[in-house]
């Protein structure tokens, strides 16, 4: 007599740490250099009357994120492939150019900063640091392998509580700051450093870049498939990024 064919035991829950990937590491590209600069521009110019800015960006920000993540696990294509399949070739090479020239002048200004405090922390000349930073960031995207330097990026995401370090040293009046929690200001220059801060916060890189790291990821993956053709796998995987998106922007 055969037996009831054993089951494969279930796989163990993934830890949360585990569970931080994309959306944490975008979430963590959004705080770069040109991001600060404005940030810092809108507080020397109107102190804490941009906050409520901070509130009103956060959802929209997941919500579109999460979508992005959606696309490039569903399809295991980034954005760019996915667009290439469904839009004319003159509208997307179009998209695509807005796209390039927006990341251009971006990084510019990304790499300038690096060079700059580089220079603030080791004296020396600001852009040969720039031009080693652009080196290195060359080197990595030629050479390493998403997946073998994503736990390092994700590690380096710790820095980010240096924020909150500051704001508990800093003696921020609290009381004061819970006025500013919605507009109270009018004005053009006002509204300029408003867009501003929408334009830093919701950038379409991002769009491009969680979509296609969660379609590295995927294909790194050795259990994993993109879900047009394991949907089986949706459930856990739109949960995942559910955490994964909403930590990382928050």
């Amino acid at each position: 007599m055969v037996g009831p064919a054993l089951e494969s035991p279930p796989a163990p829950p993934r830890g949360w740490l585990r569970r931080l990937g994309a959306g944490l590491i975008t979430g963590a590209a959004d705080d770069d250099p040109g991001g600060i600069a404005t940030y810092s521009q809108a507080g020397a110019r109107f102190g804490y009357a941009t906050l409520w800015s901070a509130l009103l960006t956060l959802p929209p920000m997941i919500a579109i994120q999460t979508v992005c993540a959606h696309v490039g696990r569903v399809t295991g294509r980034g954005l760019a492939a996915n667009m290439r399949q469904v839009y004319p070739k003159p509208l997307l090479l179009g998209l695509i150019g807005l796209l390039l020239l927006a990341n251009i002048a971006n990084l510019a200004a990304d790499i300038g900063a690096m060079g700059e405090a580089l220079r603030l922390l080791a004296g020396g000349p600001a852009p040969l640091y720039a031009f080693g930073f652009a080196l290195l960031s060359l080197a990595l995207e030629i050479w390493v392998p998403f997946p073998r330097y994503a736990p390092l990026l994700k590690l380096l995401t710790l820095s980010l509580f240096a924020y909150v370090l500051t704001a508990l040293v800093a003696q921020v009046p609290w009381r004061s700051l819970a006025w500013q929690l919605w507009p109270r200001h009018a004005g053009h220059d006002y509204m300029v450093v408003v867009v501003a801060i929408f334009g830093t916060t919701i950038s379409p890189y991002l769009f491009f870049w969680q979509a296609s790291e969660e379609a590295e990821e995927e294909e790194a993956a050795s259990d994993a498939s993109p879900l047009l053709l394991a949907p089986e796998q949706a459930e856990a995987a739109f949960r995942r990024i559910r955490f994964d998106t909403g930590v990382g922007m928050v």
